[in-house]
């Protein structure tokens, strides 16, 4: 199983907020740094266009990354295609790849916000068409150089050429679910990697969700060892069950309860939290030894996984706690799991 961070470069509390932008990306950099020294194997940027996040530009980031780094995989988790330009995004993680001699992948989503939408001048009425319609072009660059294609949102292409070319042939694409079926079935249907953002609730009832996407890539004719789910979770890892529950959730409360407002979601409340530690909650919380029984848990819910990745930077950490969490999921959960069958 791959093991990596995603990062979104959050900062709602007043201690993260106090961190000037520029310090902040120069931490960043020193996470994934340190990710690839200690071992782990996938490091994603999200995309979001708010005043709290850095990353609005991930491509920008993982390009910085990648000439700091040797080995780990880099990636966007996810980018909003519905709001981009798919021949500018190829451009974008193709030049990454170069970069990084073959380490780039893209996570690609409709994303969970919707200001990139009027940001970029797209009608949100247009939400799944946009992204239909997008997610058929990146796929015709990746595949070829010269592409001839129309569609409703951009102008036609008509053999022009693509460039650069990615080291990687095909440049790998995950698709990015949340709770959509016919995103799990789309992603089966084209043969593609599934990424499903779990941030809260019970891991199992995603299952008939990722067994429609298998039961898809069956019928599709994809061949079987080329399916492959990941899972993106919000979690922490700390030296104590209790010290990791108490690190995140000052900064984890703040977020989601500011997120929610804008959803109409429920103040976050301590004990709302603590009931996602426990066996079937969501949450990858807790030291090393706990993190890993609730990855093996959540792989059997999900009928086998991957990839996981650990979305820290909703709960705002300081740059110290986030390396360290880095060096203990590096040096202790990763290899708890390889010795696992998950």
């Amino acid at each position: 199983m791959e093991v990596g961070i995603d990062s979104f470069a959050m900062a709602y509390t007043e201690a993260s907020q106090a961190v000037s932008p520029a310090e902040r990306l120069g931490e960043l950099i020193e996470e994934i740094e340190r990710a690839d020294k200690v071992g782990l194997d996938v490091f994603g940027i999200g995309e979001h266009h708010k005043r709290e996040f850095l990353d609005s530009a991930p491509s920008v980031i993982l390009a910085a990354a990648a000439a700091r780094t040797s080995r780990i995989r880099l990636t966007s988790a996810v980018s909003v295609l519905s709001a981009v330009d798919p021949v500018r995004l190829f451009q974008q993680f193709a030049t990454v790849d170069l970069i990084s001699k073959g380490r780039a992948e893209m996570v690609v989503g409709r994303g969970s916000f919707i200001e990139a939408f009027p940001l970029f001048g797209y009608n949100l009425e247009d939400y799944d068409a946009l992204f239909e319609e997008k997610l058929d072009l990146l796929l015709k660059l990746r595949d070829d150089e010269h592409v001839h294609w129309s569609g409703r949102f951009r102008p036609a292409l008509n053999g022009e050429g693509v460039y650069p070319r990615p080291v990687q042939v095909p440049l790998p694409i995950w698709l990015g679910v949340g709770g959509t079926p016919s995103s799990f079935v789309r992603a089966g249907l084209l043969g593609l990697p599934l990424m499903v953002a779990i941030i809260g609730g019970q891991t199992e009832r995603f299952r008939p969700l990722v067994d429609l996407y298998r039961k898809a890539w069956t019928q599709a004719g994809h061949p079987p060892e080329k399916m492959r789910v990941g899972l993106h979770s919000l979690g922490y890892v700390a030296e104590t069950d209790e010290q990791a529950a108490d690190d995140y959730f000052p900064g984890y409360a703040r977020s989601m309860t500011e997120v929610g407002k804008e959803r109409g979601w429920s103040e976050v409340t301590r004990e709302h939290f603590d009931s996602q530690l426990g066996p079937r909650g969501a949450l990858l919380i807790g030291d090393p030894e706990e993190v890993v029984e609730k990855i093996e848990r959540h792989s059997r819910a999900l009928g086998g996984i991957s990839r996981v990745t650990f979305q820290m930077s909703v709960a705002s950490l300081p740059h110290d706690k986030l390396m360290r969490a880095i060096d203990l999921i590096g040096t202790r959960v990763k290899p708890a799991l390889r010795e696992i069958e998950v």
